[in-house]
C-alpha cells in the first residue's frame, strides 16, 4: 500500500512524515497541483490525496481508475469541485475531512467581524499616515447586534457559541436544522427572514448550485441597511460586483471575505511583482470597509495536522476494509 499527496505544503510535511513512520506506509508528497500534466504520477499508487479549491482535471476519475487508484482522499471538507458520479462509476471511493477544526474557522470569522465593527482597517491606515483623530469612525458593540448564522453544522455551531459568549442575539437558518438548536427556537423559516432581522450575516455552509450567488443585489436589498457580511465558506456564494456596489453605497457596512469566487489564480501565490489581472478583486482590495484574507480561516496547527492525519487514515481504511467513517461516496 502506498499513497501520493498533491499540493503538499511545507507546513504539512512534518505530519506526512510522522504518519508515514507510524503506519509504515509510503507517502509520496508533491508540491504541485493535481492536473492533466501530473495525473500520470498517480500510476502505481493505491490512494491519492488532494487539496485544491480550483478545477480538477477533466475525466480525472477515469484516468485514476486506469492507473489503479482505489481511493481519492481530499484534505478538506468541500467536494463541490469533484465529479462524484464519475468517481462512483469508476469504483473509486472518495473521502473528505469533515471536521479538521471547526473552532479555527469559527474563531477567525468572529475575529474578522470584530475588526470591522471597530474599524481597525481604517485606523491602521490613519495611524500610518500620522492622523490620530477618532471621528467619524465610531465602533459598534457585538452584544448589541443580531447575528444571522447560515449553516449550523460543526463550524456554524462553534460560531454560535462564540457569539453567545459576547452576548449577541443569534438566529440561524439551515435546510437541515440541528435538533438541539431547533428546540431552542433559534431558527428562522427562510433566508429572507434571516436577511431582514440580521445586523451581521455569517456564512458557514457548503456551496451548491441552488445557493450560487446567494448574496446578490436582490437579496442585499432585503437586508438591513448597514449590515455586515462574513464569508469563510465558499466564494461562489457571493456575487462580488453586487457586493462591491452595496459596500460603496452603504447598504452593506462592511465585509470580511476569506474566500473569493475566482480565488484559485490568486490565493496562496506570491504575486508581489505582478499586476493583478482580476479587476473585480482589485476593486475589492481598495475598499476600507473590506477585509480580504487568502482562505486561511482554517489555518492553524491543529487543523493542518488533522487534515493530513484524517485524510491518510481514511485512505488506509478504504484500502484495508473498503470503507471509512469519512466516505463521501
Amino acid at each position: 500500500m502506498k499513497f501520493i499527496a498533491f499540493n503538499a505544503r511545507e507546513d504539512e510535511q512534518q505530519y506526512f512524515e510522522a504518519w508515514e513512520k507510524k503506519n509504515d506506509i509510503q507517502v509520496k508528497t508533491v508540491k504541485g497541483a493535481l492536473d492533466s500534466n501530473t495525473l500520470d504520477r498517480t500510476i502505481g499508487y493505491d490512494g491519492v490525496l488532494a487539496l485544491q479549491t480550483g478545477v480538477f482535471p477533466n475525466k480525472m476519475f477515469d484516468k485514476l481508475n486506469k492507473n489503479g487508484v482505489k481511493v481519492f482522499s481530499i484534505r478538506n471538507v468541500g467536494v463541490d469541485n469533484l465529479d462524484l458520479e464519475e468517481a462512483k462509476s469508476n469504483g473509486i471511493k472518495v473521502t473528505n475531512v469533515p471536521a479538521y477544526s471547526p473552532n479555527a474557522i469559527a474563531e477567525f470569522s468572529v475575529t474578522q467581524l470584530m475588526q470591522l465593527l471597530r474599524n481597525t482597517t481604517v485606523f491602521r491606515r490613519k495611524v500610518a499616515e500620522h492622523d490620530f483623530r477618532w471621528a467619524p469612525f465610531v465602533g459598534k458593540e457585538l452584544r448589541s447586534l443580531t447575528v444571522g448564522v447560515i449553516g449550523t453544522g460543526r463550524i456554524g455551531r462553534a460560531a454560535i457559541n462564540i457569539y453567545r459568549g459576547f452576548g449577541a442575539k443569534v438566529i440561524a437558518y439551515d435546510v437541515y436544522p440541528n435538533s438541539e438548536l431547533e428546540k431552542e427556537g433559534m431558527y428562522v423559516s427562510s433566508y429572507d427572514e434571516l436577511f431582514a432581522q440580521s445586523d451581521v450575516i455569517t456564512m458557514h455552509m457548503p456551496a451548491t448550485p441552488k445557493d450560487h450567488h446567494l448574496i446578490n443585489a436582490e437579496t442585499i436589498a432585503k437586508m438591513k441597511k448597514g449590515v455586515y457580511i462574513i464569508n469563510t465558506a465558499r466564494g461562489s456564494l457571493i456575487n462580488t460586483p453586487d457586493l462591491i456596489a452595496a459596500l460603496k453605497n452603504g447598504q452593506v457596512a462592511g465585509a470580511a471575505l476569506d474566500t473569493y469566487e475566482n480565488e484559485s489564480p490568486l490565493f496562496n501565490h506570491d504575486l508581489r511583482e505582478e499586476e493583478l489581472q482580476d479587476k473585480v478583486f482589485s476593486e475589492l482590495l481598495e475598499l476600507d470597509n473590506v477585509l480580504v484574507t487568502p482562505h486561511v480561516a482554517f489555518y492553524t496547527e491543529t487543523a493542518v495536522k488533522n487534515m493530513v492525519f484524517v485524510a491518510l487514515d481514511s485512505a488506509k481504511a478504504v484500502c484495508e476494509t473498503g470503507t471509512a467513517d469519512t466516505i463521501v461516496i
